[in-house]
């Protein structure tokens, strides 16, 4: 996976953001806004304190999939890239190597409302699509996560599966789950 995102020239710039990958130095901006319930109660891991959340996210499998977005120099949320195997038949697996991307995302809420979200994400897909030689990426969330599955409505994501009540929440409720992807050829038909 760390391999895959070597081959990228970064920083990438957009507009109006610059996306680079995750470092130790990362730790305290993005802990600033992963620490509030308003975005942790979105998030697979929720830490409780500084140190947990650092065990989580200096885990170099962990670091290797981050990338940080910053405005103007200043962190304002981060981005996951997962790389990863389709499915395959047995005899043809090897084809189906490193072929996709699993993808997430987290904006700090103050920085929210200015569409930097959507900007992060459509150049991470094309990094996908276009610097990566990926096939497929695809993200999930919780269905009641309304700004998430918006945001990948917005990108050209397609809703592909609607689970119900399959994902358990801290809060103990189980949950409507949503899956979204994009291949690359609808992604280059609509460029």
């Amino acid at each position: 996976m760390a391999a895959a995102l070597d081959a990228v020239g970064w920083p990438v710039d957009t507009p109006r953001l610059s996306l680079r990958p995750a470092t130790a130095a990362d730790l305290g901006p993005t802990w600033r806004y992963r620490r509030l319930e308003e975005v942790s109660r979105w998030l697979i891991r929720a830490p409780r304190t500084a140190e947990d959340y650092r065990a989580q996210f200096e885990a170099p499998q962990l670091l290797a999939k981050t990338l940080v977005m910053e405005l103007r120099g200043e962190v304002i949320g981060d981005l996951m890239v997962a790389v990863e195997d389709g499915w395959a038949q047995a005899e043809i697996v090897e084809q189906a190597r490193a072929v996709q991307a699993e993808l997430g995302w987290v904006l700090a809420p103050d920085h929210g409302g200015h569409g930097y979200a959507a900007e992060a994400v459509r150049e991470l897909i094309r990094i996908c699509f276009e610097e990566l030689g990926l096939r497929r990426v695809t993200a999930n969330c919780f269905a009641d996560n309304e700004a998430s599955w918006r945001l990948m409505e917005r990108v050209g994501m397609r809703r592909e599966i609607h689970t119900v009540r399959e994902s358990l929440h801290r809060s103990g409720r189980w949950l409507d789950g949503l899956g979204y992807a994009l291949l690359a050829d609808e992604w280059r038909k609509d460029t």
